[in-house]
């Protein structure tokens, strides 16, 4: 077997590249013979290419990334526009004018946003304050306020989600009765994240008051468990018991600011959501594209290291495309570096030999015997192509809008994700089959070949 062009050009004007080129083919060449009749893995060929570029892959050093989260709300406003733009960018023109007019009045009304400060009074349908006849006066301070009661919130809940007009408050009095219930637990583990709240206990007996505030502290989510503001039930004590609520409200600048970023962060994460189906939609048509070029790249390919380049070459070409799709500022190295991650993870839980096996059949079926081994080893680097794709849009979904990915939580989270993109791919098992008969079919009328095997 002739080595490709490009290797004979290069060999003569390296000498160090010769030892090179010789090691790594002669590693492939003994791999191939190991795995096909020492090991008799399925597709010994492919099983070896995928092997190697496991290793080549997983072997490159790891690059950390670190990115700036939006500290502002002016770095939340650009993410805001950004997601916009990407709407524009995979929307049909005449079909959104109204959603658009939408995210535009919404992106506009959290900006708005002005005094006086927002403070709501939340329960659970036991102890209010609302009819309290001091409490405005105890909370009020030398800032103007707008002061509301919220209606109790469900005890029975199912998706244990706060309202939106509670989110939009500046701060948050959560009366919370004793002992602590299930239904207020789940509520409070809930709070929205940067959302100022304080809890307000009634509790009379102050020789009792340390054990059980220490027993509530216990239960309470972290961040909560300095939160606790204990009231007497006297009338007299209600000032007193809100005196960190009112220097907190002395700051309305500030306060407003905190709530504009957390309003801005929500807005960032629906319309993400929203905008992820239409990036899927764009990338299934990515998909397809992507696995017959890799399939007809291995194909064609003369010897396994080819192999190994154009998977390589192919599969990167649709990373960078997928980072387009999903506008993701990641460098890269970063998004390199989660593909050798999710690609180990394929290759530690058999995706290749299972689709080995199960494409047998096909090609036996519907290919020339000549074209038998080629077939499954092109369908096979196809279908893993297919499943290394979809952990990787799994992966750059969770980590869109993400100010920093951590790499280090992706080595746990790669077989996961590559497990529940190949029960996502085996379920749709007969389409790609179908479709690798169709490009089987091709295959054999563009090389003249037999469709069917004598």
């Amino acid at each position: 077997m002739k080595l490709p062009a490009l290797l004979i050009n290069l060999v003569p004007r390296s000498p160090a590249l010769i030892g090179r080129v010789a090691l790594i083919t002669g590693s492939f060449v003994l791999g191939q013979w190991v795995f096909t009749d020492v090991i008799h893995l399925p597709g010994g060929g492919l099983g070896l290419m995928v092997a190697g570029a496991g290793v080549w892959w997983l072997s490159r050093p790891s690059i950390p990334a670190r990115f700036d989260a939006p500290d502002s709300v002016q770095g939340w406003i650009r993410r805001c526009k950004e997601v916009l733009d990407q709407f524009e960018a995979l929307e049909d023109e005449e079909d959104v004018v109204a959603l658009r007019q939408q995210r535009s009045e919404a992106l506009d009304a959290v900006l708005q946003r002005s005094e006086p400060q927002k403070v709501s009074f939340v329960n659970s349908g036991e102890g209010s304050l609302e009819d309290h006849p001091d409490v405005q006066t105890a909370i009020a301070g030398s800032t103007p306020l707008s002061i509301s009661w919220a209606r109790p919130l469900s005890q029975t809940g199912e998706s244990w989600v706060w309202p939106a007009a509670l989110q939009e408050q500046d701060v948050l009095l959560y009366v919370l009765p004793l002992p602590l219930m299930a239904a207020d637990l789940l509520w409070l583990e809930r709070v929205p994240a940067n959302q100022p709240i304080w809890l307000i206990v009634s509790w009379q007996d102050s020789s009792t008051w340390i054990d059980q505030q220490q027993a509530l502290q216990a239960q309470l989510p972290q961040r909560l468990s300095g939160q606790v503001l204990r009231w007497t039930g006297n009338q007299d004590d209600l000032s007193e018991a809100l005196a960190p609520v009112r220097r907190l409200l002395e700051h309305p600048q500030r306060n407003l600011e905190i709530t504009r970023k957390r309003l801005l962060g929500s807005l960032h994460r629906n319309w993400q959501a929203e905008l992820e189906q239409l990036r899927r939609q764009r990338f299934l048509g990515l998909q397809q594209r992507t696995q017959w070029l890799v399939a007809g790249a291995v194909f064609a390919s003369p010897l396994p290291t080819t192999d190994l380049l154009a998977v390589a070459v192919v599969n990167g070409l649709m990373i960078k495309e997928m980072a387009g799709i999903w506008k993701c500022s990641l460098k890269p190295e970063v998004l390199q570096l989660a593909a050798r991650q999710l690609a180990g993870a394929a290759l530690a839980q058999g995706v290749v030999e299972w689709s080995g096996q199960a494409l047998l059949g096909v090609a036996k079926l519907d290919g020339s015997s000549w074209l038998a081994a080629g077939t499954v080893q092109a369908l096979s680097a196809a279908y893993l192509t297919r499943v290394v794709g979809r952990s990787m849009a799994d992966w750059l979904a969770l980590n869109s809008g993400v100010a920093e990915p951590d790499l280090e939580a992706l080595k746990i989270q790669a077989p996961l994700l590559v497990a529940k993109a190949a029960e996502q791919e085996r379920l749709d098992w007969s389409s790609f089959s179908q479709q690798g008969i169709s490009w089987i079919k091709e295959l054999a009328r563009q090389t003249g070949a037999s469709p069917n095997p004598a």
